[in-house]
């Protein structure tokens, strides 16, 4: 219920008005909002996509600045009431550009309305330097950012006096940046504000997390909440949580400690619909990109047939095959859709952003860059080509459509190959029970703690100890010692103990002589000086504009600028492309790009030059990155759900025969002909059906509560096919352990295959369960030595050195229009890890590079977790003379990976034939030699003699071990 009017302030009363002039009125979590916010309370606002969270963190805020305003008119030294401060009140943090442009139309209409003096305005990659040249004059009263332009203002040598008068800041999308860099980057910089304004209020805003408590400790810990106010309420932090959208953990905590945080009623509740769109008869064998583009024609229709879609995919290059697929599908719609995704140019999104929200676009086949808080109210559908991989995806990208407090978001998933239609029931499952992922904070990355200690040393400059206080306030960095922080300060100051001699390296220095906003030492009261020069600072102007342009912890490979070629100077931006891809290109060869077929021209300062063309054949951009691995959560319904089928089996079995345990489930008693192609989760269930009784049949289904191990022989040699339903990544690391373990204690050679739901090995020996698989393979005693020398961890951790040494300024990319090229960047980089390696071997950049390696490419504690678990459960070896449904899969990924005179359609078919699965063969798609991507954006290889094998890491040779080759989608 609202107050009583005679209780509101003019702009509550606005407010109140505001709402019911458009038929709703104020959720009950947006007044605990704006009530938390007026008694100087910072906090958490944990709520489903387009249920209002923009709107209770901005009008809030407004009230703060109006109570702000009056005190200061009533105050000492009032002003008169027409004048108002011109300091930045609001700051809006979002994690996109995107959404950055998106949140500033949202703000600037509702202030239009409730505040008409305010003005809003964006400052981003993309802000014109005009714009930003007058706000370095005079700022808006609400300014929407970005983390990295955040920091880029940090560096101003005035910024303490231009940025200590914020009264509200607000991270948007808080869950897309705990998990990060970028989110550390934002804890540091809000320790900053908070030191030059302990006032500040400071609030999240989030849509999907499993583990809130920990993303409000990141955002708010207990240091900067306990200064926020003097009233009663005074150093506690607040999570508001609308239980429409919160987990069952997150709803078990809350109300356990209601002290901290409350959770608040709200009539918005928006668990999505899923559809699952799949073929009429869904293959028994599995296979990534087997169904290629199958449902393109279907998927065209349902486009056709709506207002406005969007078609998302996971990477970039998919959006580019799917938007060519749709086109062929159904040519009438060529004008009508559009793609969309980060290498475009940013001229060329806002377009295709305007086009869906005013309706002259039907449809954007598009990345996650429009699954972030875009406000397209308009969209009346979304799509998913393949699997999302996580429940907290789905989600936010279902919330694309129903985008309003009252809409209904729905979403239909199409499968690429038929496990991703388990994939698709499981993640129903998952929805249903609220098991969201957990997103946890890095700690202490030292390279953005660098970054960071020359960001301060531009902006003002520190004192050491002072600072050291002040970064130890965040999360991040809680249990930062003395000896990291006495390292850190050496490095930026002298370059540590390999680099002295350089003097890029000596960015920070001591004292004020050199800097421009400082007057000379002799100019300044002897009381003065003895505090100006404890203060560290940077004084050169080359490495201060080396670091402004070198800002940030968002590390991609390098791309280059493509532009139309023009004989007197280049044309207009088109976007960007990886370098890689370039590279393989010759003046006059063709590729496409956003949805068109342009001939390459020249390469020239990193920049393409191209020109518009009418072929049929080109070549199709690849932008690395794009592999997704299965989430805990979704695994975990995927083995529940296996878990069912198998109980439901044995409770059904009479005289050894297999029953239909589905045959009396409601909407799954169609014939088969007749299933429709747009299925509910529960009738994609029993189109699985065929495919697990055959799984089961052979040798049992996988499960969390035993390790099914299957034995195979062929031509090739001895195989063992394992199911931990962990993910890719924890199934890479476990294949070259158990490969390495093997080795140890025989010589032999394995080839490895590896996706979301187990691992193959292939031998070229005897490989026999009974006799090879000992507990020893599955200890945790040696894991890290192991996994190191398994992988060759040196090789990785070089290239994960290549991001940490650009972060903290080790390697400079060029200036504008002098870009490295990747290969430069990475020899420099390789460099640095071979000085430090022989010379400064305890160098904690080093230590970082290896930890990441553990933990994001092979996720060490997932690792752990598995091989407990596994350490604990049964083993069940069997025997099968010709591959499972869920090992032929593996197979088939790794011939693709195989020089062969034979094409993989061509072995697909054969290996399907000799497994007795005609119907499938009759069913493969003509993709001339080559089958679909999978969801991951992943297109099989031709197998041939012109094909290119594409080899990744070897493990390190040993003399009792041959080298391992390990094949990865």
């Amino acid at each position: 219920m609202p107050p009583p009017q005679r209780y509101l302030t003019p702009l509550q009363a606005r407010i109140e008005q505001w709402f019911a002039d458009r038929g709703h009125q104020p959720f009950g979590f947006q007044r605990e909002v704006w009530q938390a916010m007026l008694k100087a309370r910072s906090g958490l606002l944990h709520a489903g996509t387009g249920s209002g969270k923009t709107l209770a963190c901005w009008l809030g805020a407004l009230q703060v600045c109006e109570r702000q305003e009056a005190s200061i008119r009533t105050g000492k030294g009032a002003r008169k009431q027409t004048e108002r401060s011109a300091e930045l009140k609001v700051l809006w943090i979002t994690p996109m550009r995107a959404l950055a442009q998106d949140s500033f139309r949202a703000l600037q209409s509702s202030a239009a309305d409730l505040c008409p003096d305010w003005t809003v305005q964006t400052r981003t990659g993309d802000t014109q330097a005009s714009v930003r040249t007058r706000q370095a004059k005079a700022w808006p009263d609400a300014l929407v950012t970005t983390p990295e332009s955040l920091s880029l203002m940090l560096t101003q040598a005035n910024a303490q006096t231009r940025l200590s008068r914020i009264a509200v800041v607000i991270v948007d999308e808080w869950h897309e940046l705990v998990g990060s860099k970028r989110g550390v980057q934002v804890q540091l910089a809000l320790a900053r504000l908070t030191r030059w304004n302990p006032k500040l209020l400071v609030w999240g805003m989030s849509a999907t997390l499993g583990n809130l408590e920990h993303a409000l400790e990141a955002l708010l810990p207990d240091a900067i909440a306990s200064t926020n106010s003097t009233t009663d309420t005074a150093g506690r932090s607040c999570l508001i949580s609308a239980p429409g959208f919160q987990t069952a953990r997150t709803s078990r905590s809350t109300r356990a400690t209601s002290s901290t945080g409350r959770t608040i009623d709200s009539n918005c509740s928006k668990t999505p619909i899923i559809d699952v769109m799949l073929p009429a008869s869904l293959p028994r064998f599995a296979w990534s990109g087997q169904m290629g583009y199958a449902m393109a024609g279907v998927l065209a229709q349902r486009i056709r047939a709506a207002t406005s879609s969007l078609v998302f995919v996971n990477t970039r290059a998919q959006t580019e095959r799917w938007y060519q697929a749709l086109l062929e599908a159904d040519p009438s719609l060529a004008g009508l859709i559009a793609l969309h995704h980060g290498s475009l140019d940013a001229s060329v999104r806002q377009w295709v952003e305007q086009g869906i929200r005013n309706g002259s676009l039907k449809a954007v086949v598009c990345t996650s860059s429009l699954d972030l808080g875009v406000d397209f109210t308009a969209v009346e559908q979304v799509f998913q080509i393949g699997s999302c991989k996580g429940v907290a995806r789905l989600l936010q990208r279902a919330g694309r459509s129903g985008h309003s407090p009252d809409g209904q978001p729905r979403i239909g998933l199409v499968p690429t190959h038929a496990l991703e239609a388990l994939e698709a029931v499981a993640a129903h499952d998952a929805v249903q029970a609220y098991a969201i992922e957990a997103r946890q904070s890095p700690l202490a990355p030292m390279d953005v703690m660098v970054q960071h200690l020359v960001t301060v040393g531009l902006g003002g400059g520190f004192e050491p100890q002072a600072l050291y206080d002040e970064i130890r306030q965040t999360w991040a960095y809680r249990h930062l010692d003395k000896q990291a922080w006495a390292w850190a300060l050496a490095f930026v100051t002298t370059g540590g103990e390999s680099l002295g001699a350089y003097p890029d390296y000596q960015r920070v220095v001591r004292g004020v002589r050199g800097v421009r906003d400082v007057p000379d030492v002799s100019d300044v009261p002897s009381s003065t000086q003895t505090g100006l020069q404890t203060l560290w600072r940077v004084t050169d102007r080359r490495l201060a504009l080396r670091h402004r342009l070198n800002i940030g912890t968002i590390v991609s490979d390098a791309m280059m600028q493509i532009r139309f070629w023009t004989r007197k100077a280049g044309g207009a931006a088109l976007g960007q492309i990886e370098e890689g891809f370039v590279a393989r290109l010759k003046p006059g060869e063709c590729f496409v790009f956003g949805g068109r077929v342009f001939e390459l021209v020249r390469v020239q300062d990193m920049t393409v030059y191209v020109r518009r063309v009418q072929a049929s054949r080109a070549a199709m951009p690849r932008w690395e990155g794009g592999s997704m691995p299965l989430s805990g959560e979704l695994s975990q319904a995927m083995a529940r759900r296996l878990a069912q089928y198998a109980d439901l089996n044995r409770e059904h079995q009479t005289d050894n025969h297999h029953t239909d345990v589905h045959a009396d489930e409601p909407g799954t008693t169609e014939p088969e002909a007749e299933r429709h192609i747009v299925c509910t989760p529960d009738q994609a269930w029993h189109a699985l059906r065929p495919l697990l009784a055959t799984q089961h049949e052979m040798t049992g289904l996988p499960s969390h509560e035993r390790l099914l191990i299957e034995q195979m022989r062929s031509r090739e040699g001895w195989h063992w096919f394992i199911y931990p339903m962990a993910g890719r990544r924890v199934h890479l690391a476990l294949a070259s352990l158990l490969a390495w373990r093997l080795a140890k204690k025989s010589p032999r050679t394995f080839s490895v295959s590896v996706n979301d739901y187990g691992l193959e090995l292939l031998c070229n020996q005897p490989l026999d369960a009974q006799q090879h698989l000992t507990p020893d393979l599955f200890d945790e005693s040696r894991l890290v030595s192991d996994l190191q020398a398994s992988v060759n961890a040196s090789e990785l951790a070089q290239r994960r050195f290549r991001e940490i040494a650009r972060i903290s300024g080790l390697v400079f990319q060029g200036f504008p229009g002098q870009k490295k090229s990747a290969r430069q960047v990475q020899a420099s980089s390789q460099l640095f890890y071979k000085v430090f390696e022989a010379y400064d071997p305890d160098n904690r950049l080093l230590h970082q590079a290896m930890q990441e390696v553990l933990t994001l490419e092979f996720d060490l504690p997932g690792l752990s977790s598995v091989l407990t678990r596994i350490r604990d459960q049964p083993f069940v070896a069997t025997s099968t003379s010709k591959p499972t449904p869920f090992g032929f899969g593996l197979v088939v990924q790794r011939l693709s990976q195989r020089l062969s005179s034979e094409k993989l359609a061509d072995r697909v078919t054969r290996m399907l034939r000799e497994a007795g699965a005609l119907q499938e063969v009759e069913q493969m798609p003509d993709h001339s030699g080559s089958s679909g991507p999978d969801s991951n954006g992943h297109r099989q290889s031709r197998s041939g003699p012109s094909g290119k094998r594409r080899r990744s890491m070897r493990t390190r040779k040993t003399p009792r071990t041959k080298t391992i080759d390990r094949v990865q989608d």
